[in-house]
């Protein structure tokens, strides 16, 4: 999971860093991210301190007390991993972010392109940390991040492995379908829809009483008998993760 947080006093730039994240959000949901903006560094700081810090941060340079450059020694002093991004509409700063270690700075107003390049370097930085798990196919063993994995399926005594940008992996023979998704089941991310598949519920694009619409064009069936409690436990880690439905 990647939480981002996104500090700047200008209301107008708040707003249109906010959207260019959210956009790379939605074209990455394997990485679980969250942004969350604030007009007050004072109030990122007393969020910091009342709920823990984020992975990484978007940090105005000028704002009012404290500033930027003020914030960020701030995290710096709880958090020695966290990564530091400066926004500022002058290169001069630079070399003051890199006293508290910043990860980079770019320059105003943000641009798309260097916001996604900044923000591809992050989520490596994260997928990184993230968890795995061992996949034995009839050609080896293959460590497959969670992240990456969209839907497992049961069949023919296997299990069939749909990545993310398409790829599928078919297990050897496997004993138990349960043994395959209960290694699964411990992200709250993954949802056991009947015997025959677990879902990745970051990508689903839409769903209705009978079926879930992946990302990719993937159709998983939903049972009749259970769909009232895998609709009820989609909708509440939606809702959980503030998206909605």
């Amino acid at each position: 999971m990647l939480q981002i947080a996104l500090c700047d006093d200008r209301v107008e730039e708040l707003e249109r860093v906010t959207g260019l994240v959210e956009a790379y959000i939605r074209l990455h949901p394997e990485l679980d991210s969250t942004v969350l903006p604030f007009q007050s560094s004072y109030d990122l700081l007393e969020c910091v301190k009342s709920r823990g810090g984020f992975d990484l941060y978007l940090l105005d340079v000028m704002m009012p007390e404290p500033d930027g450059l003020a914030v960020g020694a701030a995290i710096r002093e709880r958090d020695k991993d966290a990564m530091l991004v400066y926004l500022t509409s002058s290169p001069d700063y630079a070399v003051a972010s890199y006293r508290v270690r910043a990860m980079d700075y770019l320059l105003k107003p943000v641009e798309r392109d260097a916001l996604f390049s900044l923000l591809d370097r992050a989520a490596e930085r994260s997928l990184d940390d993230m968890p795995s798990v061992t996949v034995r196919t009839r050609d080896g063993v293959v460590v497959v991040p969670l992240a990456e994995i969209v839907t497992v399926e049961n069949g023919d005594h296997a299990a069939r492995y749909t990545l993310s940008g398409g790829r599928t992996l078919t297990t050897g023979t496997v004993r138990s379908f349960d043994e395959v998704a209960a290694a699964l089941l411990a992200e709250p991310r993954f949802l056991r829809v009947g015997a025959s598949f677990v879902v990745n519920m970051l990508y689903v694009d839409s769903m209705t009483k009978e079926q879930f619409f992946m990302h990719g064009g993937l159709k998983i069936p939903i049972p009749r008998l259970r769909r009232g409690e895998v609709r009820q436990a989609f909708l509440d880690f939606m809702l959980k993760r503030g998206r909605g439905v």
